[in-house]
């Protein structure tokens, strides 16, 4: 903004050196204002600079290799590298959630292995001969009573 305010005072003063100068000073003048003009123009470019083979450090730490023609060249594999890239941040995020979770479910069937071996146990003791015949003796309601002859095996032939 600060080079256009320039360049429009310095058009100014050339006007008003055309109006009270002689002849040949508005010629020197004009020729003045062309120079000027085309130095403006040569500043003032839309093209964008070529990309020059010699790369160096200097232009690569300057990102001057980075231009726009050089972006527009390689706009695909730019957008396929930050596809991507965001695609293996979320695979990666989602493998650590299912990481915890797999975690969580290993603790909880530790837990419940643990308490049906507990669960089992209690069972087995309980269901042994001397707690049966125990809790038979405590109850005088029942029939139940524990043989006085020995078991015997009976063979059937074929």
């Amino acid at each position: 903004m600060a080079k256009k305010d320039d360049i429009e005072l310095e058009i100014e003063d050339v006007v008003e050196e055309e109006k009270a100068a002689p002849k040949e000073e508005v010629d020197s003048i004009k020729e003045q204002t062309k120079k000027t003009l085309q130095k403006i123009k040569e500043t003032v470019k839309e093209e964008d600079p070529k990309f020059s083979s010699a790369t160096t450090l200097r232009t690569i730490l300057g990102g001057d290799f980075l231009t726009a023609q050089m972006v527009r060249h390689h706009i695909g594999i730019i957008v396929l590298i930050v596809l991507f890239t965001i695609v293996y941040v979320a695979f990666r995020y989602q493998c650590q959630q299912d990481m915890i979770a797999i975690d969580k479910m290993e603790k909880e069937l530790l837990d419940a292995k643990y308490k049906a071996l507990s669960s089992n146990s209690t069972l087995t003791e309980k269901c042994r001969e001397s707690h049966v015949l125990d809790a038979l003796k405590n109850n005088k309601d029942s029939l139940l009573h524990v043989s006085d002859q020995p078991p015997y095996i009976i063979n059937v032939p074929e």
